[in-house]
């Protein structure tokens, strides 16, 4: 039996939206000619001051069988939210890893 090892970084990007819609693009993402690439999809609620939306919560790991360092890892999380940002029409996403948090926004200034 083969075994590879990696070090351990994940990636988490939160975000609103239909998670369906997401699963397609994130399939997109991880078939050739793109790098190799795994990624986990959950659906979750968000529960914020005036409101609640559905959404997902997308993780790209450091899967040993499509090795990254964490610049590389995260870099292309970001990739990823800002094409499923337009694809579901929202206005942010969230990428949450262990030694950071960013917040993207689409959002031109005085947009709310």
């Amino acid at each position: 039996m083969e075994m590879k090892t990696e070090p351990t970084y994940t990636v988490r990007i939160y975000m609103a939206g239909d998670v369906e819609q997401a699963k397609r693009l994130l399939r997109a993402e991880c078939y050739p000619p793109n790098e190799g690439l795994c990624v986990t999809v959950e659906p979750t609620t968000f529960i914020y001051t005036g409101g609640e939306e559905a959404g997902f919560v997308a993780g790209l790991v450091n899967y040993p069988r499509f090795p990254s360092d964490p610049g590389k890892l995260f870099a292309r999380a970001q990739q990823v939210a800002e094409r499923l940002i337009p694809a579901l029409c929202q206005w942010s996403a969230l990428l949450v890893a262990p030694d950071k948090t960013v917040w993207l926004n689409a959002r031109s200034e005085g947009q709310r």
